[in-house]
């Protein structure tokens, strides 16, 4: 029986995926996954590539084969997708197809932080980001149609190149209207932020809000526990 699905690794995933083509070799599969940009979109460590395929022989979601030789290289042990592979497989995509996750990007995490710089410090570092951002949707873009047109790649194998181009257009945009914000004054609060850079104080009126008020409530309580 395959192991719990949610320790099934995208890289797992992938060497699952590429078997269901035909018996591999682990070095052929990780050619086959470079070629085809998977690296783009799932983190994969060449050299543990092996250490993931055991791992998935040890489940019974491949087993070996035989073995392959290619001129004078040593020989490989060959491996293929077993039927508890598959189903695993499947039911595993299924799962992370249908089910968002709450996932951390580092960009979402800074922004929570944020207000440690001051606006036009911020201002500037997404002006930089934009630009970055445009550079890389440009080559996105073109690696797509190069893909697409010029090697006759179906949509069908680039639909998450497609999907990282949307994201990352979706993010331009909106670093654009913060952009937008802070550099003509539109941005709400955008005076308090000032202000507490200038004084190093949190300003009166944001010390009226409710949420600063249970803020310092917590702090209020942690005190009384240690006193």
């Amino acid at each position: 029986m395959p192991g719990r699905r949610t320790s099934t690794s995208p890289l797992a995933l992938a060497v699952l995926s590429t078997l269901i083509e035909r018996p591999m070799h682990p070095y052929e599969i990780a050619q086959r996954l470079k070629h085809r940009g998977k690296d783009q979109s799932i983190k994969i460590r060449y050299g543990s590539l092996y250490t993931v395929v055991q791992n998935l022989a040890d489940r019974g979601l491949v087993e070996a084969e035989g073995t392959a030789r290619a001129g004078r290289r040593p020989e490989r042990t060959v491996y293929r997708i077993t039927a508890d592979g598959r189903t695993e497989m499947v039911e595993r995509l299924r799962e992370l197809v249908r089910t968002p996750v709450k996932e951390y990007p580092l960009f979402e995490a800074a922004l929570s932080l944020v207000v440690a710089l001051t606006p036009d410090e911020v201002a500037g570092l997404l002006a930089e980001r934009l630009r970055t951002l445009e550079k890389e949707m440009t080559a996105a873009r073109a690696t797509l149609a190069d893909l697409m047109v010029g090697q006759g790649m179906p949509r069908l194998f680039l639909l998450e190149a497609e999907y990282a181009l949307a994201l990352k257009q979706a993010e331009a945009d909106w670093v654009r209207s913060m952009v937008t914000e802070l550099s003509d004054g539109s941005f709400e609060g955008l005076a308090d932020w000032r202000t507490f850079h200038e004084t190093n104080e949190v300003p009166a009126e944001m010390r009226e809000a409710e949420w600063f008020k249970a803020d310092q409530a917590l702090h209020n309580e942690e005190s009384e526990d240690s006193a």
